[in-house]
């Protein structure tokens, strides 16, 4: 499954949990994965939580964050970074407000 936490940038403390996504993913990657525009129409923002419910996601399968560059960003963290809401030195960070990130095998994890 895959984590997701939604706090402002990522240079602030963090504001509120976004969303939790865990999604453990087959050892496989199909060629083509799902679109997931994460949020749902509200996009990428706070108090997005119950978003994943019903969900199955996969290797392969693509998040799309939509939100306010100048509000938000998505930052591609490991665990340890997701539970204490940080940005580990060398994170990459998306920042143009319609980021799209494949997801790969194993745990994904990102915060706001």
């Amino acid at each position: 499954k895959k984590m997701v936490k939604g706090r402002g940038r990522a240079t602030r403390p963090c504001l509120a949990v976004g969303v939790a996504i865990i999604c453990i993913l087959a050892l496989s990657e199909p060629a083509l994965g799902a679109i997931y525009a994460v949020g749902g129409a509200g996009g990428w923002t706070f108090n997005v939580k119950s978003w994943p419910a019903g969900k199955s996601f996969k290797a392969a399968d693509v998040l799309a964050f939509n939100y306010d560059k100048t509000v938000h960003n998505v930052v591609e963290v490991d665990k340890k970074g997701y539970d204490n809401c940080s940005s580990p030195k060398g994170a990459k960070v998306f920042q143009t407000g319609k980021d799209r990130i494949k997801l790969k095998s194993g745990h994904n994890y990102f915060i706001c």
